[in-house]
């Protein structure tokens, strides 16, 4: 596998304007992986997230937070012309985060970027992104990013089930996405304005994938081990403005929890939170 060092987090408006030029595509996921070294953190900057997102500002960085340093590598990988599918149209529909142990606003990281396991679906392709951060002590956080790229003519379907008995019902601001896409970087059109969700097909503009699940772990704040893994699917689009129904449930390895529509008993999100052996850090020999 190819290894490409950038010294410099990439920047994301090229690469969105990027993504709607026409392009060489291959047949295969290219053989090449992003690596970002010596990365540390802006502690105004993680304030800013934890506030968009719900979470307490403490010395340890939320467990969603180092996806916004793996994005843009994502961004780039997914950009160039040898990958298979345009950016355009493809679907974020589940992301699995494992913390091997929390990680510290103080600490300095490397982040590692690349993409593998194309597979036929029903609906057409999915793919994993997968995202590692490391120090010197070995990997300390991990992150499969799963996309589907639909062949033309299929569509999304979401199971109408019975509504669920909600913990909280929060509601989520016209604005979020842009909010969100401040601190993020995500700059998707879908997210930003109802005009441009249009554009896309949706008939108002959506909160990020990514928003919704560090918003429904920060429900959770205090009940978590140092080391876990969070397993969620993405089902319905959160449109905006909204107001959605939050549950969870204890299981023997930890948690289930859905993230509903008060409205309607339409689903927008599920996933698991379950407890893994937390990394020691080698020592020297």
């Amino acid at each position: 596998m190819r290894t490409k060092e950038l010294h410099a987090a990439p920047r994301l408006a090229p690469l969105y304007a990027k993504a709607i030029l026409p392009s060489r595509r291959g047949e295969t996921l290219p053989d090449t992986e992003y690596v970002r070294p010596d990365i540390t953190f802006d502690p105004a900057h993680l304030a800013a997230y934890n506030q968009v997102c719900g979470f307490r500002f403490t010395g340890e960085l939320p467990v969603t937070y180092p996806h916004l340093l793996a994005f843009g590598l994502q961004l780039a990988l997914m950009t160039q012309p040898d990958f298979p599918f345009p950016l355009l149209g493809m679907v974020h529909v589940a992301n699995r985060i494992t913390q091997h142990r929390p990680v510290r606003l103080d600490e300095t990281v490397s982040i590692r970027v690349r993409a593998e396991n194309l597979r036929p679906h029903e609906k057409g392709h999915q793919f994993d992104v997968l995202s590692e951060l490391s120090t010197a002590d070995g990997v300390m956080w991990t992150e499969v990013s799963t996309y589907l790229r639909r062949a033309s003519g299929t569509g999304s379907s979401g199971k109408q089930l019975a509504a669920p008995s909600p913990k909280a019902i929060w509601r989520v601001p016209r604005d979020i996405g842009r909010r969100y896409a401040e601190v993020s970087g995500d700059r998707n059109p879908i997210h930003l304005h109802p005009l441009t969700a249009k554009l896309f097909g949706f008939p108002a503009a959506i909160a990020h994938g990514m928003w919704t699940k560090a918003r429904t772990l920060a429900a959770f704040e205090g009940r978590l081990p140092d080391a876990y893994t969070v397993d969620v699917r993405f089902k319905l689009p959160v449109l905006l403005p909204a107001k959605v129904a939050f549950t969870s449930w204890e299981t023997p390895d930890g948690w289930a929890f859905e993230l509903w529509n008060a409205r309607k008993p339409l689903p927008h999100l599920g996933g698991t939170v379950s407890s893994v052996a937390r990394s020691r850090p080698r020592e020297d020999r």
